[in-house]
């Protein structure tokens, strides 16, 4: 298998530039590598431990966002106000410029300092406070003591979607073109499984002719800097956003989720915890609620633009809400009434043993099934 992968990626193929270029993977990266266990990364919010992949995903933004918010009552959070979207927003403004600066294939070490740095009381404090009574349009990766990745800040968006171009998902206003995936499992026994398994794009990636599939296209988010911590190097690994979760109480899991999306995924996933673990909703009733996302943040895909202050709302969203949001200096967006998300859920009550499921109806790609 791995010389055919080689000889495959040794031919040129379209580029989304419109030429021809080699891949880079050979067999001895095969050869060379092994996968690793490891540990979670974890922080509470009222009540619940939830844990994430490490800083190779974009799962510690989740994380980093809840710890800001978690300096805020639930009144000052509640989505469905103006205050409310407001404050997520900014929060996920300030976790997504650190995802920019910190986050990538760091040794194990340096992964350890960063990660409770990012995820400290006092630091979750200092990004509160920054947090105003109007949309901030600035760039705010934090002080950690760590040199910061200053990426490009682009606002240059494409004319068109480009063959092999980001990732053929939902689009930030909504419109989907395929085929990132997501499955939450439970069982009766407790055994709980959350899993964003994505990248084999057809719609950009030719099968290999001698193995009938299509090699898995996440080496598109490295980037050609050699100063970023995300840079395409051999031995490293791209920083991916497949961002899948599991939430625990008292030491067991209760519940699994996730969502296709880019980089709305842990956005969504944020707005889902917020509304289930400090406002009360039920799954179902929190998936189907009026979402949103900002677009305040270099994408994860090339040509990795921005739009400073950027929000995306779904035109469910009260008319007086969206004027109060562009009066508090928002760049609004207003998408189709059931265009953002695509969460699906599963939990389980760990005294009584009760199973339950939720997914979304948008789009009519996702289900939830039990027997």
């Amino acid at each position: 298998m791995a010389s055919a992968v080689a000889k495959f990626a040794a031919t040129p193929h379209r580029h989304s530039s419109g030429t021809d270029h080699a891949g880079v993977i050979t067999a001895a990266d095969f050869a060379d590598f092994s996968p690793s266990v490891e540990p979670t990364v974890t922080a509470d919010f009222r009540g619940t431990t939830v844990a994430k992949a490490g800083l190779w995903s974009q799962g510690p933004v989740l994380l980093q966002a809840l710890t800001i918010l978690d300096h805020f009552d639930d009144r000052q959070i509640d989505p469905s106000t103006t205050l409310g979207i407001h404050t997520i927003t900014e929060a996920l403004k300030l976790a997504l410029a650190d995802r920019e600066a910190f986050y990538g294939h760091r040794d194990p070490a340096d992964r350890r300092t960063v990660l409770r740095r990012l995820l400290s009381p006092p630091y979750s404090e200092e990004r509160a406070g920054l947090i105003g009574p109007l949309a901030s349009t600035a760039f705010r990766p934090g002080d950690i003591g760590v040199t910061p990745y200053p990426p490009p800040l682009v606002t240059r968006q494409l004319a068109g979607q480009a063959d092999g171009v980001g990732e053929p998902t939902v689009q930030q206003t909504g419109e989907t073109r395929g085929d990132t995936c997501h499955i939450d499992v439970v069982d009766r026994w407790g055994n709980i499984i959350s899993a964003t398994p994505s990248g084999g794009w057809l719609q950009s990636s030719p099968a290999v002719p001698d193995l009938g599939f299509a090699l898995g296209t996440r080496l598109q988010m490295t980037w050609l800097d050699p100063a970023a911590p995300s840079r395409l190097e051999p031995g490293r690994r791209p920083r991916t956003t497949l961002s899948p979760t599991l939430l625990l109480r008292h030491g067991k899991p209760v519940a699994a989720l996730g969502t296709p999306g880019g980089d709305q995924q842990d956005q969504w996933q944020l707005i889902y915890l917020v509304r289930t673990l400090a406002l009360g909703f039920d799954p179902q009733e929190a998936i189907d609620a009026p979402t949103f996302h900002t677009t305040a943040v270099p994408s994860s895909f090339w040509p990795r633009a921005w739009t400073p202050a950027g929000l995306v709302v779904e035109e469910r969203t009260d008319g007086a809400i969206i004027d109060e949001l562009r009066e508090r200096g928002h760049a609004v967006t207003v998408s189709g009434a059931w265009s953002q998300g695509r969460l699906s859920v599963v939990t389980r009550n760990p005294d009584t043993g009760v199973l339950q499921a939720a997914a979304n109806s948008r789009g009519a790609q996702g289900y939830a099934a039990g027997r």
